[in-house]
């Protein structure tokens, strides 16, 4: 159990005691900064201790944010500080010296817990401090200081202040307007009954997964009934995080599990629409393997484009004063966002098409909308990125590194290939693609694709040869992504044999599950998965080379056989890794905001 102590002489009708236990608190009473050293140390290490001046005023809400949030070793607001186990060794220091310097005395105006945080400050540590907005926080300093302050207590309605906060600041039209008026109210009902946010998120899962199975019967009813239970999964999938932040129940299992699981939704709802139009006589095995391609090469340039930008030095852009000018004109800001498809729009229409049409006017509409998004975005971010004066870090250049996911063949000849001429990554990597790709195209399953491929390999590596520090360099992951899924897609088609697209979606499933396990990693701080996992799974260039050798030595069925042997033992893999490091004690207590609803 959490400890609260709280310093200085208790006022009377003070409701501060009773909060704190209200938050699961265990509170001791401490006369001075001398006792409240002592009681800090009879605390066991491990647990969090929060520091409370007795006068403080505010609202409960108030104090939650500012004393239970998981994600921050220390954290304060005016009249309060907590720290977990990781930030106890810098609090102890701070009291000690706060103590040494006053005497170990209470001073009559100022707040222990203020001066401690100050002298934390000092330190350099990084102290969290939660916006409160209009909710109340202070120490008063007399009477009429104290009557004021619980009158502007009682004139905020902290409740409605936690339900506005528990909904995402930025969200896509469809998720403001028809989901979150009220799923917040679902979110609130789950806490009071003692719902986590993770049984939230795997209720989704399920309900997604039961539309999945519903759309492959491939009957009328079962297309209705899976566009109703997609609606109802996302309902579940905005309710979980706002559950998080509305309780502050954040952990790193909920940070992995809140990751992954849009994306197994997302791509298991269009495996059960392919077998759904199997049933009724249409293959579009190829039309939803090409929707998840579309989908997860759109996500890898968000992701690229952030990690390379958001720590830049002298990021300025004209293009980006001119999308600062939009935003500050209302309906601009929901029609941009509407138009990039995020994952509310994106699901609401996929679920109207699955009811009210066929699987293949489904994908249709689905590429055409994703296609616009994806060069809307695109070419927004490569503007950007032409016209501002930016530079980057070493940081971004190996989180771009990381993206790349490059195996031992492409590190390899990078060794080689290092120093030798000039450094274009962008145009080295999308000169592979093209190779590669077309090449699957016209030659099908042969010696040439696997000639191709091996060029693939070549300029892979020289792309990766220097560090990712130029304008466009963030383009490259995205591009390796296209170039091996698009690899496996066309391979697949050209094998002419029933199965062997089938066999390909799983694989680029378990392929783009590591993309995602490695851009939450990058995310969360924790760095890229170990690299005997990316030797293991050959990386990305050594994975599109295997897929070509493979087509061209084999017989069709047996190609498909090959596929689906990859396909499962790339999955077993990636998962019991990315399983270990999510339960793991090193995993970063993250909530992750993920895509856009």
């Amino acid at each position: 159990m959490p400890t609260a102590i709280l310093t200085g002489q208790p006022v009377p009708g003070s409701s501060i005691e009773s909060d704190l236990h209200s938050l699961g608190f265990d509170v001791r009473l401490a006369a001075g900064g001398a006792d409240t050293e002592a009681l800090l140390a009879e605390v066991p290490a491990q647990d969090r201790v929060a520091v409370v001046d007795a006068r403080f005023v505010g609202h409960l809400h108030a104090l939650r944010l500012g004393l239970t949030d998981p994600r921050f070793p220390l954290a304060a607001i005016p009249g309060a500080l907590t720290a977990q186990a990781a930030g106890r060794p810098a609090l102890a220091r701070a009291l000690a010296r706060e103590n040494g310097a006053s005497g170990g005395t209470a001073v009559a105006v100022d707040s222990l817990a203020d001066r401690v945080v100050t002298a934390l400050d000092a330190d350099g540590e990084g102290v969290h401090r939660p916006e409160l907005g209009s909710l109340v926080a202070e120490v008063p300093a007399d009477p009429q200081a104290r009557n004021e302050a619980r009158q502007a207590v009682a004139s905020v309605d902290d409740e409605a202040v936690r339900l506005r906060s528990a909904v995402k600041a930025r969200d896509g039209f469809f998720t403001t307007y028809c989901i979150s008026p009220y799923s917040r109210y679902i979110a609130r009902w789950c806490a009071r009954r003692g719902l986590t946010p993770n049984q939230v998120t795997t209720a989704s899962l399920i309900t997604a997964l039961i539309a999945a199975g519903c759309a492959a019967t491939g009957t009328r009813g079962g297309f209705v009934a899976a566009g109703v239970l997609l609606i109802a999964s996302f309902v579940l999938d905005c309710t979980d995080g706002q559950l998080a932040r509305y309780s502050l129940q954040y952990s790193t299992l909920g940070a992995w599990l809140d990751a992954t699981f849009d994306r197994i939704k997302e791509y298991a709802y269009y495996a059960g629409l392919a077998l759904g139009a199997a049933k009724g006589g249409d293959d579009v095995w190829a039309l939803a393997l090409g929707a998840m391609i579309l989908q997860t090469c759109r996500h890898v340039v968000d992701f690229s484009f952030n990690e390379a930008n958001h720590d830049a030095t002298a990021n300025t852009s004209p293009t980006a004063a001119l999308s600062d000018r939009l935003d500050s004109v209302g309906w601009t800001v929901w029609v941009r966002r509407m138009i990039v498809l995020p994952i509310g729009e994106r699901w609401a229409m996929i679920a109207v098409l699955t009811a009210a049409t066929t699987p293949r006017i489904t994908f249709y509409a689905l590429l055409a909308g994703c296609a616009f998004a994806a060069t809307y975005t695109t070419a927004g971010r490569v503007l950007r990125s032409v016209t501002r004066k930016a530079r980057r870090t070493d940081r971004a250049a190996q989180a771009l590194a990381d993206l790349t996911d490059s195996g031992p063949l492409a590190q390899g000849l990078a060794r080689v290939l290092r120093g030798r001429g000039g450094h274009l990554a962008p145009f080295s990597a999308a000169g592979g693609v093209v190779l590669v790709v077309v090449g699957s195209w016209l030659w099908g399953p042969g010696w040439w694709t696997v000639l191709m491929a091996g060029a693939y390999v070549l300029t892979s590596a020289e792309a990766v040869s220097r560090p990712l520090k130029g304008a466009l360099d963030w383009l490259v992951p995205p591009l390796f992504r296209a170039g091996e899924y698009l690899t496996v897609l066309i391979l697949a088609a050209k094998s002419g044999v029933n199965g062997a697209l089938p066999a390909a979606f799983g694989l680029v499933s378990a392929v783009a599950y590591h993309h995602y396990d490695t851009v939450y990693r990058i995310r969360g701080n924790a760095g890229a998965p170990p690299v005997w996992l990316v030797r293991v799974v050959g990386g990305q260039e050594g994975r599109t080379l295997l897929v070509a050798v493979l087509a061209a030595l084999l017989t069709a069925t047996q190609f498909t056989v090959a596929l689906t042997v990859l396909a499962v033992a790339v999955a077993l893999v990636v998962l019991v890794e990315s399983i270990r490091f999510w339960v793991s004690a090193g995993a970063p207590a993250v909530h992750d905001e993920g895509e856009p609803a």
